[in-house]
């Protein structure tokens, strides 16, 4: 069973090296490493990236002190992270963080749930009854990455 808790300031960098991990090492079989690259680059801002974890206020998957993944829900519903630590895939991460997501979400009074999914993801969100809207191409630091509008109401 994993502890689930609002993220801390201070946490910024383990957040960036979860999500760098995850996306080169789990979404390698979906999309190229030029995507990857674009979309999680070895250099960043670093107070761009602690600012969007504070505009965000994700909520952390503890496993004992590690942090093993993170996920947020705004007010609107839009899930704007998600993502998993790449050796706890398969774990309950993913589904201990959903449903903190879900229940939190109704106490913001969200009827829908939103994101952009990752092809990799698709198919975790669809088992917690996502549906497909539409298929995007996104240009991400001037590459293509396809993914996903999907919605749950």
């Amino acid at each position: 069973m994993y502890h689930i808790r609002s993220y801390q300031p201070g946490e910024e960098p383990l957040l960036r090296e979860l999500f760098y991990n995850t996306v080169h090492n789990v979404n390698q079989r979906d999309y190229t490493p030029e995507q990857r690259n674009a979309w999680a680059p070895v250099k960043y801002d670093e107070n761009a990236w602690a600012m969007r974890m504070l505009e965000s206020e994700p909520f952390v998957a503890l496993d004992n002190d590690t942090i093993v993944g993170f996920a947020d829900v705004q007010n609107d519903g839009y899930i704007d992270f998600f993502f998993c630590h790449h050796t706890y895939q398969g774990k309950g991460v993913g589904k201990a963080l959903m449903k903190h997501l879900l229940k939190a979400g109704k106490r913001y009074g969200v009827t829908r749930f939103y994101a952009n999914v990752s092809l990799t993801a698709k198919p975790f969100f669809e088992h917690y009854g996502f549906v497909v809207l539409t298929e995007q191409q996104k240009e991400v630091r001037g590459v293509v990455l396809t993914n996903f509008l999907m919605e749950k109401r």
